[in-house]
C-alpha cells in the first residue's frame, strides 16, 4: 500500500463536496471513491467526513487533513509541471498558439499581464485569449487552457490548483450604520443584497454548506459594479478577495461573518486530458501558479 493512497480521492471529495462529483473529476467510480475514503480513515483512525444523503462536509480531523494533504497535492503538481518543462526542452521550445479563456475580471486584471510577460519571454509563442463569463466547452472549441475560479464540476478536464480563493461578506459603514450588523446568517434576509453573478451565497455553517438566496433592488453581472454600490451603501455583497482586499483594509468596507467564509474554493488551471501535454501549456500554468503565489505574498 503506497502513502498516497486514497490522499487524491480524499481531496476530490473534500475540494467539491461530493462523492459523485469527486468520482467524476477523478474518472473513476463512486464504488471506487467511497471504499478508497473509508481505507485512510482506518488507516488514520478518524472519520474524515460526515456524511448525509444530502451532504458530506469535513470534520474537524478532516480540516486539519485537508490542509496539509492540498500543500502535498500541489507540491506534487509542482514537481511534475517541473519535469514537464524540462521534457518541453528550451525556453525557444515553448512555442506555437496558446489558445486559453478566463472569466473577464479576474482575467484582464491579475491573469493577462503574467500571461503578456509569459509572452515576451518566448518569442515564439502566439497567445490568443477569450475572456468571458461563460464556460466553454474546451475540447469543443479548441481550448488549450482555462481558468476557472471557485469549485470544479468538469468530468473529462485535468485541474492544477493555482491560488486560493477566499469569499468575503461585506457592507460599507454607512449602510451598517443605517441597517445594522447581521450577527448570524439566520439574520441575512432582513438585508438589501447586492447581487451579482449567483443567484445565492455559500457559508460555511459548522463544517456544513449554508446556501442563501440574496434578495434586493440591484443585480448587476460585474464584480466591479457589486464593488461600487456596496461603497456607496447599497447593501450587502459577497465578493472574492481580491476585489475587496484593499476596501476592507482601508476601512470603506467591513467583513462581516468571517467565521462562517465557505471553505475550499480556489482559482484552477483546466485543461484537456491528454498523454503528452505541450510545453506552452505546462509553460503558462507553471508561470501563473508563480505569479499569482507572488502577488498572495506582497498582498
Amino acid at each position: 500500500m503506497s502513502g498516497w493512497d486514497g490522499i487524491d480521492e480524499f481531496v476530490a471529495v473534500a475540494e467539491t463536496g461530493s462523492f459523485s462529483r469527486a468520482a467524476e473529476r477523478l474518472r473513476v467510480s463512486s464504488s471506487h471513491v467511497s471504499r478508497s475514503v473509508a481505507r485512510l480513515e482506518d488507516r488514520l483512525q478518524a472519520r474524515l467526513f460526515y456524511r448525509t444523503t444530502r451532504k458530506v462536509s469535513l470534520t474537524e480531523s478532516g480540516r486539519a487533513f485537508f490542509d496539509r494533504c492540498q500543500r502535498l497535492a500541489e507540491q506534487r503538481d509542482d514537481a511534475f509541471l517541473a519535469v514537464g518543462a524540462l521534457q518541453g526542452g528550451r525556453d525557444s521550445e515553448v512555442k506555437g498558439l496558446l489558445r486559453m479563456t478566463c472569466a473577464n475580471a479576474y482575467g484582464e486584471q491579475f491573469v493577462m499581464p503574467l500571461i503578456n510577460d509569459l509572452m515576451e519571454r518566448h518569442p515564439q509563442l502566439s497567445i490568443e485569449v477569450e475572456l468571458t463569463n461563460r464556460q466553454l466547452d474546451l475540447v469543443q472549441e479548441g481550448y488549450d487552457l482555462a481558468i476557472r475560479l471557485g469549485r470544479l464540476s468538469e468530468s473529462s478536464l485535468v485541474a492544477t490548483r493555482l491560488a486560493p480563493r477566499v469569499m468575503h461578506l461585506c457592507a460599507a459603514p454607512a449602510y451598517l450604520d443605517r441597517h445594522g450588523t447581521p450577527d448570524g446568517l439566520p439574520g441575512l434576509g432582513s438585508h438589501q443584497c447586492l447581487i451579482g453573478t449567483s443567484d445565492h451565497w455559500l457559508f460555511d455553517d459548522n463544517g456544513q454548506d449554508w446556501l442563501f438566496r440574496p434578495r434586493g433592488r440591484w443585480r448587476c453581472n460585474g464584480g466591479f459594479s457589486v464593488l461600487d454600490a456596496a461603497l456607496r451603501g447599497f447593501g450587502l455583497c459577497q465578493l472574492p478577495d481580491y476585489y475587496v482586499r484593499g476596501p476592507v483594509a482601508e476601512g470603506r468596507l467591513v467583513s462581516l461573518l468571517e467565521r462562517h467564509r465557505p471553505p475550499n474554493t480556489a482559482v484552477w488551471a483546466v485543461y484537456p486530458q491528454k498523454r503528452h501535454v505541450p510545453a506552452k501549456v505546462h509553460a503558462a500554468i507553471r508561470h501563473l501558479k508563480e505569479g499569482l503565489a507572488r502577488r498572495a505574498e506582497y498582498r
